[in-house]
């Protein structure tokens, strides 16, 4: 602060007052500074008098007092009232704040006929326990962010239905489909991490391939950035409007579908406001120098991909880590050069989920893992060579300034969007740079981590207890877990018996037919010992029980039978052919049998309560899908009197595949058919 006074040998009463420009150590003012409540300001607040022609003046007096404080505060003061320059025409004081947090203010002032005889200080009081009640912030308004993207992604799913699975077990044949079904999934989930560890299941229950999870990926991640680019929209102020018509929906409505869209609203609105607890507690922040200094060290790139991936990995959510970089980024800490490698390190992050997940799964399921994790790993070491030239990209492609001298706050509330886009654009080119490679990377992925058959155990029983014989109920109940694991055999048989018609893949037969074996061997077991509990003394509810279960084992023992011997011999004549289905023709194909996956798990959730509407709704599934048989049939023969060459030339296998699938079709309804008599 300067006080320039009219001549150079004595002070007269044109003196006037200003703020030194200087951001020199040796000139700073102390102004805008921050302190605990009831404590000392860290450096003093100066004022410079100077004549005329710029000569420091000194032992010349300059008056202190405080003008402003915050309500119903005490005990603030002032070192001293009036303080005389000293050699170098500087007068120093030091202010204590008082017991409330918020702004006080000092007037420093002369007495002068000039215009320019005061100048006044903003001094900042924090509470005392501040780092507590940012760190308490950040966790909560983290927590609502997640909370509110877990119940978006439920309502979403949840609206969804069962439609993902279909999607996911009929449409990932073709790769550039399969990148918009993992656009889609992702979309749905609101999380790419959640639909890796989606297909990590799928593949290790052998619903998909290997191959056809590529795609897959390669649409999550660009699915995510849609996720992001929302997050970039300044929608906080609009949070609890979106909470209330997403809470009254939810209440209110009858019907489900609006429930679930109520859901998913709630938790849009959850969201944001979460980012908004957020953004307000990290505000104290921008003063704090040692974060100033620590978020500085961020535009070492290796750091800030490292720390990306740390914290991604940790929160297990990259859309989260992105919005926290977002709110860093609005509240002017981090550049748009310095958020770069933070994005590159939450891409690699987001895969440690995957790898989590893979741990106690199939060889192939890993496989889904590491190709995940090698597309990231790859897509970073292309990027962060090239970190400027990306940054110039997004600059070109996001909106640019109106005026020239654009104002600080109005960059800090561009950069969101600019962070958004880099997102977006990193992995839009990732997928195209891989995609015309899919089967080139799976071939490298199958060098590093090589999928062989794995050999089945000896077969055995699970859950079959013979000291339990003498509880018949408790019996009765581990026999009905092992028919549960019979029935989850038969499923994987059914899932995988399509691979070698669609792909011609013969390397999954040794394990159906090992699974053959497993259900001949499962049958007798359990029989066996059903038949042990039956001689006990036991009631007419439970004798009837043991009745419907040997009628179910039966059933499931035949269609092991048409899977493990008629359908096999099928598949093997099928993949020594050079023939194929046609288009529709495949796609019926893999309609009826999805239709056929669906029973089954319908019977695996009868025999779990033997509930006994349940079974009535398989009898009418059952009736739908053979009505459907029918119509797909008829459909068939239109395209052979069409003489449509790969009919005509599948027409024998596709016959056989569809009969089969009707029959086990049957066979599992009858599992229910038996509970209804």
């Amino acid at each position: 602060m300067t006080i320039s006074l009219a001549n150079d040998s004595s002070v007269n009463k044109s003196s006037i007052l200003l703020k030194p420009l200087s951001g020199e150590k040796s000139n700073y003012c102390g102004d805008n500074q921050y302190n605990k409540v009831g404590e000392r300001i860290k450096t003093p607040i100066r004022v410079k008098v100077i004549n005329k022609k710029t000569i420091p003046v000194p032992n010349f007096p300059v008056k202190f007092k405080i003008i402003s404080f915050p309500d119903k505060s005490k005990g603030q003061y002032l070192e001293d009232t009036i303080v005389y320059t000293d050699s170098s025409g500087i007068a120093e004081n030091f202010f204590y704040f008082g017991s409330h947090d918020g702004q006080y203010e000092v007037l420093a002032n002369i007495q002068s006929d000039s215009d320019k005889t005061f100048q006044v200080f903003k001094l900042f009081a924090r509470k005392s326990n501040w780092v507590f009640i940012l760190i308490i912030g950040l966790i909560g308004g983290l927590g609502l962010f997640l909370f509110g993207m877990n119940l978006l992604s439920g309502g979403l799913q949840k609206s969804a239905g069962d439609r993902m699975r279909s999607i996911l077990s009929t449409l990932t044949y073709n790769r550039f489909v399969a990148v918009f079904v993992g656009i889609f999934t992702t979309v749905i989930t609101q999380s790419s991490s959640a639909t890796t560890v989606m297909l990590v299941s799928f593949v290790n229950s052998r619903l998909i391939r290997f191959r056809q999870s590529i795609g897959i990926f390669l649409g999550a991640a660009i699915g995510t950035t849609i996720t992001v680019q929302i997050i970039a929209f300044k929608l906080s102020d609009y949070s609890l409007l979106m909470i209330g018509i997403g809470f009254g929906m939810y209440i209110i409505s009858k019907g489900q579908k609006f429930k679930h869209i109520g859901e998913a609203l709630l938790g849009f609105g959850v969201l944001f406001f979460g980012m908004h607890i957020m953004s307000r507690s990290m505000y104290p922040l921008r003063s704090y120098q040692p974060f100033i200094d620590m978020i500085l060290t961020l535009e070492n790139p290796l750091l800030g991909i490292l720390i990306g991936t740390a914290l991604t990995a940790l929160i297990q959510s990259s859309a989260a880590f992105i919005g926290i970089i977002i709110i860093l980024a609005g509240q002017g800490f981090i550049s748009l050069a310095g958020s770069i490698p933070l994005l590159l390190g939450a891409n690699i992050g987001t895969a440690i989920t995957a790898i989590l997940a893979s741990i106690n799964s199939s060889r192939e399921s890993k496989q889904v893992a590491l190709a995940h994790t090698l597309f990231k790993i790859t897509g970073v070491l292309i990027l962060i060579w090239w970190i400027p030239e990306f940054v110039r990209i997004i600059e070109s492609i996001s909106l640019k300034n109106i005026l020239p001298d654009e104002p600080i706050n109005t960059l800090s509330e561009r950069l969101p969007r600019q962070i958004a886009n880099a997102h977006t654009v990193f992995n839009i080119i990732l997928a195209l740079i891989f995609l015309p490679f899919t089967i080139s990377f799976s071939k490298v992925v199958n060098k590093i981590l090589p999928c062989k058959i794995e050999e089945l155990f000896h077969p055995k029983t699970k859950y079959l207890n013979d000291s339990l014989i003498k509880t018949p109920s408790l019996a009765l109940s581990e026999a009905k877990q092992e028919v549960l694991r019979m029935i989850n055999i038969i499923k994987k048989m059914t899932r995988d018996i399509i691979f070698p018609f669609m792909e011609k893949d013969v390397e999954i037969l040794k394990r159906i037919e090992q699974r053959g074996e497993e259900i001949n061997f499962l049958k007798n077991e359990i029989n066996t010992y059903l038949l042990k509990i039956a001689r006990e003394k036991i009631s007419s509810k439970m004798a009837r029980e043991i009745y419907q279960m040997m009628f179910a084992v039966k059933e499931f023992e035949q269609i092991g039978d048409i899977i493990s011997t008629t359908l096999k011999q099928h598949a093997t004549n099928w993949c020594n052919d050079k023939s194929d289905f046609s288009s529709k023709g495949k796609k019926e194909i893999l309609e009826y049998h999805s239709l056929t996956i669906k029973q089954i798990t319908r019977a695996s959730n009868l025999y779990k309560e033997f509930d006994l509407k349940k079974a009535k709704k398989m009898k009418l599934k059952y009736e739908e899908n053979r009505d459907l048989f029918i119509e797909l049939e008829k459909q068939h023969y239109k395209r052979l009197k069409k003489e449509v060459e790969k009919s005509v030339e599948s027409s024998k296998t596709h016959l056989e595949l569809m009969t089969m699938l009707k029959l086990i079709n049957s066979h599992i309804t009858n599992t229910a058919r038996i509970l209804l008599q």
